[in-house]
């Protein structure tokens, strides 16, 4: 490869499957996402291509297959081998090409190259910025150290639970079950993405029959229970309900990540005074193909970027597609160090209960995190009360070193739970 130019750039890893050689293949993404197109231009000059023109800076090659992974027309319109080559492929680019501009950044690492006709597989596995680059976004302003100030909750998880069911419940309702949970003690509640402001439970009857109950429950126990209330809408719709949320006492907001869109989230986050909660809902579209669309190393490095503070990351043991090693790749991805930028809270959702507390510390190492169950706490047997109590005595096992089954002994509300959902 040739010496790299003077010059500010971020790079993104790539995994490619094509019909021509990778070196080739990572040429034509290389160009096609800078300077260049599909032939030599006479405004690319020699001046130009050195100060915008993208680098190839690392391929990897990966043992090749007879079978494409996607179909292209443009492929089968031109004689090839039948061989389709693989590798993993770093690209450098140029930092002027795109400023601090989130949609821009996006549109570089991650726009028409997954249109090329010459690509039959392509996944954004990576990207990594400068320092003084990346300081010029919003990124999170709360993260792990902030929600736990919020929270009044340190040196374990964040216990918590999602809203059930997931719609239909009226303001009242809504505010009776927020009650209980309450009353048992539970760190953390969210809204179901499913629900923002509909006719039958408006977001502002929501926001006003909740916030007396937390606010109760606040003076009692000396720390405001954390409810993410989902504000997802217009721009001007989340910053309005951001305002409410806030003005009522409230300590956190949700949004729907994707379909909100990075603008929205980072728009909101320059204008937040409130932790942000990332549901990723809509992810598995964009990662469950292996050959294609994004690893969620990138994925969260881009919602850290636009200001998310904790960003979904499924469980282990789920009731989805997703192998625990991955989800576990995920949750580490989202604590570890990248360009200075703030880490993200992870939260595991999902099936839980608390017999995956042991595994879970175990194999993440940490207690930065939040451990949300909805069945595992509101349909625990004896109550959301000892659903709430089976969950922090699950992780107390885990953070003793102790089996669940010896912790459970003394413990009835765990001892219910390892009898009830072993079962389903």
């Amino acid at each position: 490869m040739p010496p790299p130019p003077a010059r500010a750039e971020f790079t993104a890893r790539y995994f490619v499957e094509s019909s021509i050689p990778a070196e080739h293949a990572a040429q034509v993404i290389a160009g096609e996402q800078s300077s260049g197109t599909f032939l030599s231009l006479p405004g690319e000059t020699d001046a130009l291509k050195e100060r915008s023109r993208a680098r190839v800076v690392r391929i990897d090659n990966l043992p090749p297959v007879l079978a494409p992974t996607l179909s292209s027309a443009y492929i089968d319109r031109r004689p090839h081998d039948g061989v389709f080559h693989r590798a993993e492929v770093e690209i450098a680019f140029p930092v002027a090409n795109v400023g601090h501009n989130l949609s821009s950044l996006l549109a570089t690492v991650a726009g028409n190259l997954f249109e090329l006709g010459e690509v039959t597989g392509l996944r954004l596995l990576d990207l990594d910025l400068p320092l003084d680059y990346a300081a010029g976004f919003a990124g999170p302003g709360f993260g792990i150290e902030g929600t736990r100030r919020l929270a009044g909750v340190f040196e374990r998880p964040l216990i918590g639970t999602i809203i059930k069911p997931s719609i239909g419940l009226t303001p009242q309702q809504t505010a009776e079950l927020v009650d209980s949970l309450c009353s048992a003690g539970i760190d953390f509640i969210k809204d179901d993405e499913l629900i923002a402001d509909p006719p039958y439970a408006p977001f502002d009857q929501r926001l006003a029959a909740v916030m007396p109950v937390l606010q109760r429950h606040a003076d009692r126990i000396g720390r405001m229970p954390m409810y993410a209330i989902n504000i997802s809408g217009s721009i001007d719709q989340m910053l309005q309900r951001h305002d409410a949320v806030l003005a009522a006492g409230g300590t956190c907001v949700m949004v729907s990540a994707n379909w909100v869109g990075f603008a929205g989230v980072e728009h909101l986050r320059r204008h937040a005074r409130l932790p942000i909660h990332g549901h990723r809902n809509g992810w598995g579209a964009l990662t469950r193909h292996a050959g294609l669309g994004f690893a969620f190393e990138a994925y969260q490095k881009l919602w850290r970027l636009a200001g998310v503070d904790h960003l979904h990351v499924n469980g282990i043991r789920s009731k989805f597609w997703e192998p625990d090693d991955s989800v576990i790749r995920s949750a580490r991805s989202c604590l570890a160090a990248f360009a200075g930028v703030r880490p993200l809270m992870p939260v595991f959702s999902s099936g839980q209960w608390a017999g995956q507390a042991p595994d879970l510390y175990a194999r993440l190492g940490s207690t930065d995190l939040m451990h949300l169950a909805g069945g595992g706490i509101i349909g625990h047997p004896d109550g959301i009360a000892a659903g709430v109590a089976s969950m922090r005595e699950g992780w107390e096992a885990a953070l003793a070193g102790a089996s669940l089954d010896s912790y459970a002994q003394d413990h009835p509300a765990l001892r219910r739970a390892l009898a009830h959902f072993k079962a389903l």
